[in-house]
């Protein structure tokens, strides 16, 4: 079999760089356009993997004096290893040394722009840590507040919108078991509503309906004592998202938002007029709601979600029998990207 396209141009410029004729820049610059182009749509890890040595033997060959070549190539290398698939925190913590490696010099020879775009991705990392204990989420918070002092609304709406989602997710990860709980879970509402001031359904489906979805999590699950009018709002948000998530195209995105469609039905009643009469209907469509999910998720081999959802499904059994669900919901699947 012929080899493909990306391992071929990896294994050119390992040779460009034993080659006399072409200057040190010179290879500088064909390895980090390689090892670019080898993470903008990786076909499997090995291409990331690929990417981080073309960066590891650029920065041997940076000139010394070239710290701000240097610093960029770290920035880079930071991004291909946070795109590593694992299961622990080896790659992120190593993608995070890259990050703070680059961000000083940047700071003082780069652009505002370049310090922001780190800093963004050093929240996302931090982020990620934060989900394995392994660092304070709020060094997150702080990283995406730092940039966006740069990526404003006016200026980088794209950016602007990134953050603000990834800022919610995080607010909506900390425990609610403190004074500020209501505070966060209110800002991280803000935040998404923000995102969506700029993110549209036509120009940005994918985003706008990650965003939506993310909306009707924290709507449902906020703290409130308007919980039938958030919860109602949530539902409105789900459809938006449903809008673009399909089964055909993006079926494991759309089981999610499927799924917490269903939580929301279990907490609203039949009746809005009449809520002591039960909501034994809105049960037999969440019910199918997460059938259908389960399924999903089966094919995508997903066995924590299907364990979930089965779990869920035996008290569904019981709270149709009594017509009340007695205000349960799952677990909201939210999502960040960058």
């Amino acid at each position: 079999m012929a080899e493909n396209l990306p391992d071929h141009e990896f294994h050119q410029a390992l040779a460009a760089i034993e080659s006399e004729s072409i200057s040190a820049n010179e290879k500088v610059d064909l390895l980090l356009q390689i090892a670019v182009g080898l993470q903008q749509k990786p076909k499997s890890p090995q291409q990331l993997y690929n990417a981080v040595t073309l960066y590891d033997k650029a920065l041997a060959l940076c000139p010394e004096q070239d710290t701000l070549l240097q610093a960029r190539t770290h920035a880079r290398k930071g991004t291909a290893l946070q795109a590593i698939p694992e299961a622990g925190t080896e790659y992120l913590f190593k993608a995070q040394a890259e990050f703070e490696t680059a961000l000083p010099v940047l700071s003082q020879a780069g652009t505002v722009e370049e310090v922001a775009e780190v800093e963004m991705n050093l929240g996302l990392v931090l982020q990620s840590l934060a989900g394995f204990n392994a660092v304070p989420i709020t060094v997150a918070i702080a990283a995406y507040q730092r940039s966006l002092k740069v990526f404003t609304r006016e200026s980088y709406a794209t950016e602007y919108a990134i953050l603000h989602n990834n800022l919610a997710t995080a607010f909506l990860s900390i425990p609610m078991n403190d004074e500020r709980a209501k505070m966060r879970e209110a800002l991280a509402v803000q935040s998404f509503q923000e995102a969506l001031k700029v993110i549209n359904l036509i120009d940005q489906p994918g985003e706008y309906a990650m965003l939506q979805n993310n909306l009707g999590n924290a709507l449902q699950y906020v703290s409130s004592s308007h919980g039938v009018e958030n919860n109602l709002r949530a539902l409105e948000a789900y459809d938006e998202a449903l809008k673009v998530r399909t089964a055909q195209d993006t079926p494991y995105e759309y089981a999610n938002t499927l799924c917490n469609k269903a939580n929301c039905l279990r907490n609203l009643p039949d009746d809005l007029d009449n809520p002591d009469a039960g909501n034994r209907e809105r049960l037999r469509t969440a019910r199918s709601y997460y059938r259908e999910a389960c399924t999903i998720f089966k094919q995508f081999g997903d066995t924590p979600k299907v364990s979930m959802i089965t779990e869920i499904m035996e008290e569904l059994e019981a709270d149709i029998g009594t017509g009340q669900s007695g205000s349960r919901a799952g677990k909201g699947f939210g999502e960040s990207r960058i």
